[in-house]
């Protein structure tokens, strides 16, 4: 099937370029390119939601503070 295109053309040369050095066509280079970048695209879409487990517990205990590093290093050093 032929289409039309439009590419940046600094993007264009480095696939010319890609493609002489490579013993390829500029339509295989795209082709390729295009097809890696769908099966990346399909293989992000299928993966399962990661679950983490939680242990059981009331959370956070009294006088904590978790957004200050200074005071947790120092309930724990205790």
């Amino acid at each position: 099937m032929r289409t039309t295109v439009r590419l940046d053309e600094h993007l264009l040369a480095q696939a010319r370029q890609y493609a002489a050095a490579s013993g390829k066509t500029l339509t295989a280079v795209i082709e390729d390119a295009l097809r890696e970048a769908l099966a990346r695209r399909n293989t992000k879409m299928r993966r399962k939601p990661v679950r983490l487990r939680t242990c059981g517990g009331g959370g956070v205990l009294p006088g904590v503070d978790i957004d200050d590093s200074a005071s947790l290093l120092e309930l724990m050093e205790s």
